[in-house]
């Protein structure tokens, strides 16, 4: 009779290598997908940041995409003095200005939008003002990664965009 071990018959050791060559194909196999949906994600990665231009006689803020893929704004928020304010022209002692909307819009790639823009000898009244001014953009990815920014320019990843509308900023 026979006494070899189960784990010494030929047929058995063939299984268990096929066992673990399975095994670690199945180990490669994860982590290659979870690699392609880390680079699909970094592909598509948007980066807002928030300026400020001025001369003798001009003014403007701007946000631009300087990434990879869309931003999608969500919301802002625009605080004068501390107070949320829904629009450019609460601000009492702007003139007037040319103005574009900033919340809840798409910003691809290398784009960049200009929230306010003013061309004119008061200038230096946006300057003056502009110390008082908050500017508060929460975006997200395609994939719904979203991040808080503000004039620091520092993105802060957030798990979703919410604002109440006592908040937001309108236009």
């Amino acid at each position: 009779m026979n006494n070899n071990k189960w784990y010494k018959k030929p047929e058995m050791i063939v299984a268990l290598s096929a066992l673990l060559i399975s095994l670690v194909t199945a180990a490669v196999g994860i982590y290659s997908a979870y690699i392609d949906r880390s680079y699909a994600r970094a592909s598509v990665w948007p980066r807002l940041e928030v300026s400020r231009s001025f001369g003798g006689e001009y003014f403007e803020y701007g946000i631009t995409n300087s990434g990879n893929g869309p931003a999608l704004i969500k919301y802002a928020v625009i605080q004068y003095k501390s107070k949320p304010i829904k629009y450019w022209r609460d601000i009492p002692s702007l003139p007037n200005f040319t103005q574009s909307h900033l919340g809840t819009r798409i910003l691809s790639s290398q784009n960049s939008i200009k929230p306010i823009v003013y061309r004119g000898k008061a200038a230096k009244s946006f300057l003056d003002t502009d110390e008082f001014i908050e500017i508060e953009i929460c975006y997200c990815s395609i994939y719904e990664e979203c991040w808080l920014i503000n004039r620091v320019n520092e993105p802060k990843p957030v798990d979703n965009c919410h604002v109440t509308q006592e908040r937001a900023f309108l236009q």
